[in-house]
């Protein structure tokens, strides 16, 4: 990432790949960005400089992710369990996150980006939680690519929290309980308003999705690659894209 004085548009995407028919691209792919550590360690590097090296990654994803008309990108960026790491390192990331934040809204915003935050964005420093307030007001009014943070967020924590939303809106009269169904619970998650994740892709080689939108992910497909995931780019956006398309989501139902 560059100083936080100078702006850059987002990365080219390299040699054009061929693009995916409108019909089969998934309208959501989220992320679980994993593998910085193991990439710095494998360098001799300090683990600062493999979450260094991932902000670059997630540039190259949005990038990605625009020019195969995918509408929806949520990235999974800090999880609640993070805040147990070494203080050292909480303090480089929450560091990284605030130069992030400086540095490459402004072009988020050129580009067409909204970006929204989940999770619990409330227990980062005060500057942090200013910066995000002002990059979502900012970039409210973009539609070519809803981008979606995960920042201090567990999915168990989320769907607690909805249960207690429902639940109050139950004893406050607001809602009868024989009305709280599949579509009026999933309107107390964090995520209402965006649609369920089509596709979900882990780097890393890890096959797990480590308390990341267990809701959502019900149908999901997911795609686990090897790539670590500073080294994660465009061809490993559009491979993941290209098996998607080979699957047949049939949602519990039978063929045809």
């Amino acid at each position: 990432m560059q100083p936080a004085t100078e702006q850059r548009p987002l990365p080219a995407s390299g040699p054009p790949e061929p693009e995916l028919p409108p019909r089969t691209a998934p309208a959501h792919v989220a992320i679980i960005m994993d593998g910085n550590g193991r990439w710095a360690k494998a360098r001799g590097l300090p683990r600062l400089a493999g979450h260094r090296a991932g902000g670059e990654a997630v540039r190259r994803s949005i990038a990605a992710a625009i020019r195969h008309g995918v509408r929806f990108l949520t990235l999974y960026a800090f999880s609640a369990e993070n805040w147990a790491r070494p203080a050292s390192e909480v303090l480089d990331l929450t560091g990284l996150l605030r130069h992030y934040l400086k540095s490459e809204i402004a072009n988020l915003a050129e580009e067409g980006v909204r970006l929204s935050v989940i999770g619990e964005p409330g227990r980062f420093a005060p500057d942090i939680q200013t910066e995000l307030a002002a990059a979502e007001r900012l970039t409210a009014g973009n539609e070519r690519l809803f981008l979606t943070i995960a920042l201090s967020y567990g999915a168990r924590n989320e769907i607690l929290a909805a249960a207690r939303a429902a639940a109050a809106a139950v004893l406050a009269g607001k809602l009868r309980l024989e009305d709280l169904d599949e579509p009026r619970f999933a309107s107390f998650l964090a995520t209402a308003g965006t649609p369920d994740p089509d596709l979900i892709i882990r780097t890393s080689g890890e096959r797990r999705l480590s308390n990341f939108l267990l809701w959502q992910a019900a149908y999901a497909e997911l795609v686990y690659l090897d790539v670590l995931w500073p080294d994660f780019g465009e061809a490993d956006f559009a491979a993941a894209l290209a098996e998607y398309t080979q699957r047949e989501r049939r949602f519990g139902a039978r063929p045809g």
